[in-house]
């Protein structure tokens, strides 16, 4: 039987539930009630041919509290003159959410709602588009809308996330919820308190104006003969970005190396930096506009993140060459070769032709699908004849 059963009903106004709909009338003046519900319904051939079932049918719907039947009149050549149903209704929202088991979840909800009219009514739209996900916070509600209402009176505050002072909040409840919490004070700030150029998770600090961990650079000089530190020749340092861009070495070369073993093991050159590669991001590093004095050579694998990450360090400073990245390398190194899972895919403008044509054939897949060759995997050998030959320049 094909015709609409309570439960077919029931399932219309779940989902209507599950987008959300039910909970988002509560910021409407329109009623949604009295529903008329969908169904379907006999023809008249099966009034006809099955009419013990359709009346049977008939009789189900009508004692299926809160379904309200409108009947119309059918003349049946047998039966005579018989009441069926037309159409189905519910007539209130109360009905509708207790045959659903919901009418405690619209109450909390209607609490959460309130509560945030008077505590925070920017923030009310957000609750409007997504009320289930709010429902679902009910308990941590009222600590994010402290939160909220702590940066408003705070803005840009110059402060760690550590020394916010709400009562009952610490700083990994803020870093847990910070995509939800950038959702909510870009509603409730004003767009001059809102960095919009810093975008996810990660930029949560920077675009709310808080203090962040500083980020660090990991320097080895070649050249002992230069110092970092009074007394200590070619050490392994961490620097902040701030005091690395406020170095004055008498280098004339650096080299970014991406794995840390290459960046370990790399000998003493005169006048050489080695640095740690960061993958993507080079923001800490492009605040040394000293750097633009001296001759930098990245080392990457060759696969096409590697060539991304050039590409992208290209945009702060655009002398940069590769090293070691190059189709000899590569063909010289086939036993070790592996397969990149998900390869980039974009054009990349920054590349010299030579590496331009490399990225493209392994983009492309023109010399074995996936094919990536790792750093640490190169012959030491083969690593030392070509440093040999960038220090005799």
């Amino acid at each position: 039987m094909s015709w609409s059963a309570p439960q077919d009903f029931k399932a219309q106004l779940l989902r209507l539930w599950e987008r959300g709909e039910l909970l988002r009338d509560l910021f409407s003046e329109e009623a949604r009630f009295p529903l008329r519900l969908t169904a379907r319904v006999p023809t008249s051939a099966e009034i006809t041919d099955r009419f013990e079932a359709v009346r049977n049918w008939a009789a189900t719907l009508a004692t299926t509290p809160p379904l309200r039947v409108e009947w119309q009149e059918v003349r049946h050549r047998v039966h005579g003159l018989q009441r069926l149903p037309a159409c189905v209704w519910i007539d209130s929202a109360d009905e509708a959410l207790g045959w659903l088991g919901k009418r405690r979840e619209r109450d909390r909800f209607a609490d959460l709602l309130a509560v945030t009219r008077v505590q925070c009514a920017a923030v009310v739209p957000w609750l409007e588009k997504r009320p289930l996900q709010a429902l679902a916070l009910a308990d941590e509600w009222p600590k994010l809308l402290a939160v909220v209402n702590w940066v408003t009176a705070h803005p840009r505050p110059g402060v760690y996330l550590r020394q916010v002072d709400v009562p009952g909040v610490h700083s990994k409840f803020i870093e847990a919820h910070r995509a939800l919490l950038a959702e909510l004070l870009d509603l409730a700030l004003s767009p001059d308190c809102v960095d919009a150029s810093k975008t996810g998770v990660a930029q949560f600090a920077a675009r709310y104006g808080f203090r962040d961990k500083p980020l660090r650079i990991r320097l080895r000089l070649l050249d002992p003969t230069i110092r970092v530190f009074a007394g200590l020749a070619g050490p392994d340092v961490t620097l902040d970005a701030d005091s690395f861009s406020r170095l004055a070495l008498e280098v004339s070369r650096v080299i970014i190396a991406e794995n840390e073993t290459n960046f370990l093991v790399l000998p003493e050159m005169p006048g050489t930096l080695a640095i740690f590669g960061a993958g993507y991001g080079w923001d800490a590093l492009s605040r040394a506009r000293w750097l633009t004095q001296c001759s930098i050579h990245y080392w990457g694998d060759i696969d096409t993140h590697g060539f991304a990450i050039l590409d992208q360090l290209r945009g702060h400073f655009t002398h940069v060459r590769s090293f070691l990245m190059d189709r000899d390398t590569l063909e010289a190194h086939a036993v070790f070769w592996g397969r990149e899972e998900s390869p980039q895919r974009a054009d990349l403008h920054r590349l010299t032709p030579d590496e331009c044509d490399l990225y493209n054939a392994l983009r492309d897949n023109r010399i074995r699908e996936g094919l990536r060759l790792e750093q640490e995997y190169l012959g030491f050998g083969w690593v030392r004849e070509r440093l040999e030959r960038l220090s005799r320049g």
